[in-house]
């Protein structure tokens, strides 16, 4: 089964694994209350310690945003024995994370419910029309919008540090050419 739909997640649910796959992934389309498509080779959830493992080619798409990774790891707090709210979300291997606005490429990706941060490790390429950021490590605090990249790299000169290239706003119509003035009679 490659598809995890509704009545799946409801079967799921009747086993005992309470995901909540909306809040779990309601990251990946911040301000949708689309549904969440979650599709993946394998899906393995482990109830005795809320988690759920959606590997081979994992992907998950919500309104116009998309997550795919080699695997994708939910991990809800266990809170009175029983599985409650989103905790972790982590993402290994070949990470991509595409808005219609931007694409985030890294070898993997964590996100903490509790800190609402994600960081992105391993090769981070963050691109945005023609803009491109690189380096090592990408930190997201979502609710602010504040985001630190980072390499181990120090020094002018040295390669491997924090990259960027960035293409100056041109103005996306040509400007009107002067008038030839008119000749007097």
């Amino acid at each position: 089964m490659n598809r995890l739909t509704a009545v799946t997640l409801a079967a799921w649910a009747a086993l005992g694994l309470t995901l909540s796959a909306g809040s779990a992934l309601a990251q990946i389309a911040p301000s949708s209350d689309a549904p969440v498509d979650v599709t993946a080779d394998r899906l393995e959830a482990i109830n005795e310690e809320c988690r759920a493992i959606w590997s081979g080619s994992a992907e998950a798409v919500q309104d116009q945003s998309r997550l795919r990774a080699n695997t994708i790891t939910l991990i809800n707090a266990k809170t009175a024995g029983r599985c409650g709210v989103l905790d972790r979300m982590e993402a290994v291997g070949e990470v991509f994370y595409v808005t219609p606005q931007q694409t985030v490429r890294s070898d993997s990706a964590i996100y903490t419910a509790a800190n609402d941060t994600i960081v992105m490790s391993g090769q981070v390429v963050v691109a945005q029309g023609t803009n491109v950021l690189r380096g090592d490590r990408l930190s997201i605090v979502v609710k602010t919008g504040k985001a630190t990249m980072e390499t181990g790299a120090k020094g002018r000169g040295k390669p491997g540090r924090v990259r960027g290239v960035f293409y100056p706003n041109k103005s996306s119509t040509p400007a009107a050419p002067n008038p030839a003035p008119v000749p007097k009679p």
